[in-house]
């Protein structure tokens, strides 16, 4: 499977191209709710969450004050921007 260009909005995307594309990032589908998944870097984790119009994030325990950080991204934002703003980490 090719993906399109990085600059391509996320939503000209075909959900199988963005699942594999999650995997090649090191991301883990959650078996029983299948728009959901899991990162864990060495210095930080996140649920990911493949919802309607948007990719939801929300990074364990990130905050100053132990809490999680939650941020959205529209899929009109490329899959270049997306990744950059994802993987970066909190």
């Amino acid at each position: 499977m090719t993906l399109p260009s990085a600059d391509t909005p996320l939503y000209n995307h075909p959900l199988p191209e963005i699942e594999q594309w999650l995997k090649s990032r090191g991301c883990q589908q959650d078996r029983r709710e299948l728009h959901c998944w899991q990162i864990d870097r060495p210095t930080w984790k996140a649920e990911l969450s493949l919802d309607i119009d948007q990719i939801t994030v929300r990074y364990i325990d990130a905050g100053a004050d132990g809490k999680d950080i939650q941020r959205s991204f529209k899929y009109s934002l490329s899959r270049y921007d997306i990744e950059d703003a994802v993987f970066s980490g909190p």
